[in-house]
C-alpha cells in the first residue's frame, strides 16, 4: 500500500458495533469484566485503549515498522527510550538537537549515571571514536532542529549493527511522508506527534516506532509501568490529522522551497538553512533518504544581533510567534531563547545556532503572502 493510501486509511477499521468509519474515542477509564480475569482483552485504559490502539497500528503502518507506541508528548517518548538503560551505560547524540532532548538527557538522566557524548554528525564516521563496551545508544535527529544538519541514517545503522548497539532516529522533522528511517536501519523510531503528525497545533504527544519484539515488549512495559499514555480524544485527533498529512507535507514542501529560496535572495539576510539547497552540507545524503526537502527553515543576519531579530518577529503578521512547529499555520521561533535555551550558549555557538538565528515553521498558506509579510517584517 503506497504513503498516501496509508495516511487515510492506516489503523482505521470501521467500529464493529456501528459501522462507524472514524475509530471512535473511547473516553473511559475501565472496562466492565463479566468474572475477575474475563476481561476481552481489555482492563484499565492506562494499558489498552481502542482508540489509542487504533493511532499506534497507524503510525506502525506509515513509518514501515511493526509496532506503535503513544506518549503523553515527544519528551515522555524520549524518556521511555533512555529508560531502556541502566547506570553506566552511554549514549552518543548529535551536538545539533533540540533543546527539549538535551534537557532531558543532561539534567536527568545523566543523575542516574548514564553519560552522554555529544557529538558532530555530519560525518558519521565520526561516531566510530565514541563507541566503547559501554555505548548501548546512537541517537540522532535528521534534518536537526534548528541547523537542519542532514546525518546519513544508513551509515549511523550500519555503526550500529556493527556494534550491537541500538540505533534511535528522531524523525519528527521529516514526518513519515518525507523520510523513513526504520527501512534505512533504525531501530527506533520517534516522533513528537505534536508537530506535523497532528497537524493542526491542538495536541501534545510523542511516538515510538520499531520492528523489535524485545525492543516493543520492553517499551510497552515502560509506557504501562510510568504511565505517561496519551489520552483517546487527543489520539482521536492526530488520527483525524494524520488522514491529511500527504496533502499538508506537500504544500509544507512547496512553500518551503519557495521561502527558503526568497530569504537566500535577501540583502539583509545572511546564511539560510535549508537542505533542499544544492550547497547545503550533506544535501546528496537529503536526497537519498527524504522524498522531499520539508518546511522547517532557519536563517540568520549578517550581524549577530538578537535585537534585530526580536524587531523581525515583533512585526510579524502572519507567522505567528510562538513555541512547536509543523501546524497549519506558519510560525516563527527565536532558538537562543525558546526551544533551545535550556542549552548553554557556548554549547549553542559551536553548532552555529546564534542569538540572531531565526527558526521558521512554513505552514500551508499562500506562499506569496507569508513571502509578504516576511519582507514587510525584515524590511
Amino acid at each position: 500500500m503506497r504513503f498516501d493510501t496509508k495516511a487515510v486509511h492506516a489503523g482505521v477499521t470501521p467500529d464493529p458495533s456501528t459501522g462507524a468509519i472514524m475509530t471512535p474515542i473511547f473516553q473511559t477509564s475501565t472496562y466492565v469484566q463479566q468474572s475477575p480475569g474475563n476481561h476481552k482483552g481489555f482492563e484499565y485504559s492506562r494499558t489498552q485503549n481502542p482508540t489509542r490502539f487504533a493511532l499506534q497500528d497507524s503510525i506502525a503502518a506509515l513509518e514501515n515498522a511493526r509496532y506503535g507506541l503513544v506518549f503523553g508528548s515527544g519528551l515522555a517518548a524520549i524518556d521511555a527510550v533512555i529508560k531502556l538503560l541502566k547506570p553506566g551505560d552511554e549514549v552518543i547524540s548529535a551536538n545539533d538537537l533540540y533543546g527539549g532532548t538535551y534537557r532531558i538527557f543532561t539534567k536527568v538522566f545523566e543523575n542516574f549515571g548514564i553519560k552522554f557524548h555529544f557529538i558532530g554528525m555530519e560525518d558519521v564516521a565520526n561516531i566510530e571514536n565514541y563507541v566503547n563496551d559501554n555505548t548501548k545508544l546512537i541517537w540522532l535527529e535528521t534534518p536537526t532542529n534548528p541547523m537542519m544538519n542532514i546525518v546519513d541514517i544508513k551509515g549511523a545503522a550500519a555503526i550500529a549493527k556493527k556494534h550491537n548497539i541500538i540505533l534511535g532516529v528522531d524523525n519528527t522533522f521529516a514526518s513519515p511522508a518525507l523520510q523513513n528511517p526504520m527501512d534505512l536501519g533504525a531501530d527506533i523510531v520517534m516522533h513528537s506527534v505534536t508537530k506535523y503528525l497532528g497537524g493542526h497545533s491542538d495536541v501534545v504527544m510523542g511516538a515510538l516506532a520499531m520492528n523489535s519484539d524485545v525492543l516493543y515488549q520492553r517499551l510497552a512495559f515502560i509506557q504501562n509501568s510510568c504511565g505517561a499514555v496519551a489520552g483517546p480524544q487527543d489520539c482521536f485527533l492526530v488520527l483525524r490529522g494524520i488522514k491529511t498529512l500527504h496533502l499538508r507535507m506537500q504544500r509544507h514542501c512547496e512553500n518551503g522551497e519557495k521561502v527558503a529560496r526568497y530569504l537566500a535572495e535577501h540583502p539583509k539576510v545572511n546564511k539560510v538553512y535549508w537542505p533542499g539547497f544544492e550547497s547545503h552540507p550533506n544535501h546528496a545524503i537529503a536526497k537519498e533518504q527524504m522524498r522531499g526537502f520539508g518546511g522547517m527553515i532557519s536563517f540568520t543576519f549578517h550581524e549577530d544581533d538578537m535585537q534585530q531579530s526580536f524587531r523581525v518577529m515583533e512585526r510579524f503578521k502572519v507567522f505567528a510567534l510562538a513555541e512547536s512547529l509543523g501546524g497549519v499555520e506558519s510560525m516563527a521561533n527565536h532558538p537562543a531563547t525558546m526551544t533551545h535555551g535550556a542549552i548553554p550558549r557556548e554549547e549553542r555557538m559551536k553548532v552555529g545556532l546564534l542569538d540572531s538565528l531565526i527558526r521558521l515553521s512554513v505552514g500551508i498558506e499562500d506562499a506569496d503572502d507569508l513571502i509578504a509579510d516576511l519582507e514587510q517584517a525584515i524590511g
